[in-house]
């Protein structure tokens, strides 16, 4: 496929905002992928309406920010406890037939809930059913969608459509509590619910839409016995796939338990209220899409740029955590959601790439109950650290343990590849970075 036009030529002045654009959402070329994520952006945006809406429900029907927190947790705690079953099942059956099935589900889910509300009989027992059943059924679906993104477009435009997947998702974030504020103030939580439901029709038409004969080669496993253990001593015995897994699961613990913060920092630090929390959550939303696209134009993912990004990531939640300003503070949460996006693409594409096809869904499942499955260990943690020593040292300490996993995994990769720090103080020479250990021996 073409990198971009004029490659014979000497560049006009445009060539390279035409080349660099033509990269970032080079994916789109292909037709299967194309429906997919015209599908996605629809679904994800009724989700986001969806999460909102459950939420403030939620609350209006008991009144508890506990039970609120209860909701997430169930439809988180399907991941931590099964997890590793959904990659199984990915890598056994034809992922594009799992995702008609898991999608329509989805779709039955918010239609269920749009009932019950709209009837007037919905109960918080009803939520909380609906969020684990949620739950179950993403066991499956997260890892079958992950590993179907290689077989719409090939290894070469993998990076890419991950990318593009990730800004798809920020850009339904940025659109979808909107849409959720106006229906529920409006015509009522019902019909935020139905629409969701319905949403889930864009994705069904574009998976049977799609052309069979052009999806690359699609690895299937026969049931046998022991292939979970299989998969994890796999991953166990790879640590290209061992260290992206080991600093996902720290950072998305420890490092984005942004609910928790945002609010203490809204409502308490800052006294801002509702409306400064909604703004938070926008400016998260914007610097994850700009991390996202940018993620889209480079060509490759480098272990090396997953751990700057991840330390990154953690010095700046400290920097954010001491801020003295409501405006240094929301100037931060730009970068922030920026290199929290940069860290879970390089690591979700580096892991996919490095797992051979048949193993694909096994090790994408890992990968999301650790990144995902995470959250109902990690928030209570850093939600006592937050109520009992104040929410600015809940923050640091999150961004602390970002930091000391990032830095962890980067000296633990370069054992792993035989390279030391190499510390120059020459003008003009990179000051600090890893080299091979011979290059040190020729050096001294």
């Amino acid at each position: 496929m073409s990198t971009g036009p004029g490659a014979d030529s000497a560049p006009a002045p445009t060539s390279t905002h035409e080349s660099t654009t033509g990269r970032t959402f080079s994916s789109l070329k292909i037709r299967n992928y194309r429906l997919f994520a015209t599908g996605a952006v629809i679904s994800n945006t009724g989700t986001w309406m969806s999460r909102i809406t459950q939420d403030w429900l939620v609350l209006s029907l008991t009144g508890s920010a506990t039970a609120v927190g209860i909701t997430t947790a169930l439809q988180f705690l399907p991941m931590l406890l099964f997890g590793l079953y959904g990659g199984v099942i990915a890598d056994r059956l034809p992922k594009r037939q799992i995702l008609l099935v898991s999608q329509a589900m989805l779709g039955l889910c918010g239609i269920a809930l749009a009932a019950l509300t709209l009837s007037g009989v919905v109960e918080v027992w009803h939520v909380y059913l609906v969020a684990f059943l949620l739950g179950m059924v993403t066991v499956v679906d997260n890892p079958a969608r992950q590993s179907f993104v290689s077989e719409m477009v090939g290894p070469a435009q993998l990076r890419n459509a991950v990318s593009l997947n990730s800004a798809n998702f920020q850009s339904a974030r940025l659109i979808g509590p909107a849409v959720a504020g106006v229906l529920i103030t409006t015509v009522g939580s019902g019909w935020a619910f139905l629409l969701n439901g319905l949403s889930f029709l864009a994705p069904l038409v574009g998976l049977l839409m799609m052309r069979t004969n052009e999806l690359h080669t699609s690895v299937t496993v026969p049931r046998a016995k022991g292939q979970l253990r299989e998969g994890l001593a796999y991953v166990r015995g790879r640590p290209e796939l061992v260290w992206p897994i080991v600093l996902v699961g720290f950072v998305g613990t420890f490092g984005f338990n942004f609910p928790i913060w945002l609010t203490a920092f809204a409502d308490e630090i800052f006294d801002g209220g509702a409306g400064m929390y909604s703004f938070f959550n926008i400016l998260m939303a914007a610097g994850s899409l700009a991390g996202a696209l940018l993620s889209a134009r480079r060509r490759s993912s480098r272990l090396r740029m997953l751990v700057a990004a991840g330390t990154a990531f953690g010095l700046l939640e400290i920097a954010a955590s001491l801020s003295p300003t409501v405006w240094l503070f929301s100037i931060l949460l730009v970068p922030i959601g920026m290199l929290g996006l940069t860290t879970n693409i390089t690591a979700n594409t580096s892991v996919q790439m490095a797992a051979d096809p048949e193993m694909r869904g096994r090790v994408m499942s890992l990968y999301m109950m650790v990144f995902a499955g995470g959250t109902p260990v990690g928030a209570p943690i850093v939600g006592w650290i937050s109520d009992t020593y104040g929410a600015r040292t809940g923050f640091a300490a999150g961004g602390a343990i970002s930091v000391i996993a990032a830095l962890a995994v980067g000296f633990a990769l370069a054992r792993v590849g035989g390279l030391r720090l190499k510390v120059d103080l020459r003008p003009g020479r990179p000051h600090v970075r890893f080299v091979p250990r011979e290059q040190l021996a020729t050096a001294a």
